[in-house]
């Protein structure tokens, strides 16, 4: 790889790094909104998010430019879809994010009622999901990609579980029936917080494989086991 093209590379890999930093945390205010009812971090979130759209379009916008001048093969051309492909899906969180912190204060209004399940949890394996996604990223770890598409079927787990409480809860207690529409509004956001970060892994697997592993990660992971 020629040395210019090498550091393009690299400080689109910085720049993509840096837009997942930003990401997470609006990711992790947006949840420390919901928990204690802080419109102030709410409010944070919202403003946060035009940043991180500009920086989504100014990083595509880099990609196509090097995409047009370097014309890369192979590994190199990898590299540039993939980060294109994880930006989109950043900024997608980032707007994710916001749905959760516009639900702040409709829930800071009901905030003497219980969580009818353990959100702290559900919100700890989503954010450690997109962090392990990143981080592998940052190493073109595979194995750490494959660790977030196997956590993926405990979101999906944990989902189904989340479903039919709010549903027994909602039968026992109609008239909160709107406080469990913006629970499930919330979880609904983490769900798909979820999906993009698996996304994103399987990207990583797609830059260090050259395999597109979409619809068929588990099993892909499965026959990686058996690897030497």
């Amino acid at each position: 790889m020629p040395l210019r093209l090498f550091n393009e590379f690299e400080t689109l890999k910085t720049r993509i790094l840096s837009i997942g930093a930003e990401v997470e945390s609006q990711v992790r205010k947006a949840v420390r909104a919901i928990e204690h009812h802080d419109l102030n971090l709410a409010r944070q979130v919202l403003e946060g998010d035009m940043r991180i759209d500009q920086l989504e379009v100014d990083l595509e916008e880099d990609c196509l430019k090097a995409l047009a001048l370097y014309q890369p093969v192979a590994h190199d051309l990898r590299f540039l879809i993939a980060i294109l492909k994880i930006n989109s899906d950043l900024e997608r969180i980032g707007d994710l994010a916001v749905n959760i912190a516009e639900r702040v204060p409709a829930i800071s209004r009901m905030k003497t009622k219980a969580m009818p399940f353990d959100f702290e949890t559900i919100c700890e394996i989503t954010q450690d999901m997109l962090k392990k996604s990143l981080d592998a990223l940052v190493r073109f770890d595979t194995r750490l990609a494959f660790e977030v598409l196997a956590t993926d079927s405990k979101v999906d787990e944990i989902n189904r579980k989340i479903y039919q409480t709010v549903e027994d809860e909602v039968q026992k207690n109609p008239q909160d029936i709107n406080y469990f529409i913006h629970l499930m509004g919330v979880y609904r956001q983490l769900e798909r917080i979820a999906d993009h970060a698996t996304n994103i892994a399987e990207d990583v697997v797609y830059l260090t494989k050259g395999e597109i592993i979409r619809h068929r990660g588990r099993q892909f992971q499965f026959d990686s086991k058996q690897e030497p």
